[in-house]
């Protein structure tokens, strides 16, 4: 069998168009942006021209973009520099059970520091109630961190209904959209969010670069202090060659119209396996309200790691973690209620831009020769 990469919510390949792109900054790009000499200033302009590209994509101002090393960073100065920002007062945050990594280990941080957190539960489909949020809000709530789209199941949260219960409240909105930036539509007004975290490797440009969208008037204290950069909220001296590719990687985001085919494929393949397993395969998710590239599956009876070791030529993933014998449960999962039994079978298989169906077909097939 040949290799079927079907792990795009992990990376995404690079974009030859964005490959392009860099070659060319690699060459006119070498100065430092901050320097208004002739060799700054083109590598001022490409930073420039990538930082506007982001904002078309989301639907803000350039300067509302700031740029960060990836999704993690991003999310980490949304939530420490909120928080830090607010000086002295008692501060409330609110987020779910489950957040990526990045959200839930900063909360934790913050907690140490005082900051009260509430986990906001999860339906079996992996959504929040929004009665749920208006609910923990209080006098002392700051911040609502809640993603756009989980990066195990796929599940849409209902960022709008959340972003404006927050809004009514007088609360500060966050989103992690680094799974959702390039599938589906991400414009910050319809959101209504004040701050939103995207990763460009999960968006076909390399590993390393990253963005914040920060609402104008939003205050934050940096994470990184040092000189003025990025209008003296990330203190470093930027990187035209990757901040050029991720612009356009944004701008070629722009463009959707692949979606629809790469939604065709996952109810393709979604067909397929229940007519090969029945039963014996669930799904896990919402049916509906879920990214257009996600297929989170249990195999019931088997043990997802397992699965995916017994067909190296697939790169997928699983939740489930495996340690001196022992299996541990997907927390997402584990949130959803998914029973434990069910849970350990899970695989993730998220499609890209250039799944074929005969990948998916080859996958297929290769389950049931692993699984007979």
């Amino acid at each position: 069998m040949r290799r079927v990469y079907l792990d795009y919510n992990a990376s995404t390949p690079l974009d030859p168009r964005v490959a392009e792109t860099m070659r060319a900054a690699i060459e006119d790009g070498y100065g430092n942006p901050s320097s208004p000499h002739w060799a700054g200033t083109p590598a001022k302009q490409l930073v420039e021209t990538g930082r506007g590209e982001i904002a078309a994509l989301l639907g803000c101002t350039p300067e509302e973009v700031v740029f960060t090393s990836g999704g993690s960073e991003a999310n980490n100065l949304a939530l420490k520099g909120a928080f830090f920002a607010a000086g002295d007062r008692p501060v409330h945050i609110i987020t779910t059970e489950i957040e990526h990594p990045s959200i839930l280990a900063p909360c934790a941080f913050l907690e140490r520091r005082g900051a009260r957190i509430t986990h906001l539960p999860v339906d079996r489909t992996g959504l929040i109630n929004p009665d749920d949020l208006r609910r923990a809000i209080g006098t002392d709530t700051l911040l609502v961190s809640i993603m756009h789209a989980n990066n195990e199941t796929g599940t849409i949260e209902p960022i709008e209904v959340c972003a404006r219960i927050a809004r009514e409240h007088r609360v500060l909105f966050h989103t992690d959209a680094a799974q959702s930036v390039g599938k589906i539509a991400t414009r910050v007004a319809e959101l209504g969010v004040d701050l939103l975290s995207i990763a460009g490797h999960k968006l076909y440009a390399p590993k390393g670069i990253g963005a914040l969208y920060v609402r104008a008037g939003t205050a934050l204290e940096p994470l990184i202090h040092g000189a003025g950069h990025e209008s003296g909220r990330r203190a470093g001296t930027e990187s035209a060659l990757l901040a050029s590719a991720l612009g356009k990687a944004c701008a070629i985001a722009g463009d959707l119209s692949f979606v629809a085919e790469m939604q065709r494929l996952r109810e393709l393949f979604w067909d397929r396996l229940q007519g090969r397993f029945g039963d014996r395969v669930v799904l896990n998710g919402h049916p509906d309200r879920r990214l257009p590239n996600t297929l989170n599956v249990s195999f019931v009876g088997h043990v997802g790691a397992a699965i995916l070791a017994a067909m190296p030529e697939v790169a997928a993933s699983t939740g489930s973690a495996c340690h001196s014998g022992q299996i541990r449960l997907s927390p997402v999962l584990a949130a959803m209620g998914v029973a434990p039994e069910v849970g350990i079978g899970a695989i993730r298989f998220s499609l890209g831009r250039n799944t074929t169906l005969k990948e998916i077909d080859a996958v297929v097939q290769h389950l049931e020769q692993v699984l007979a």
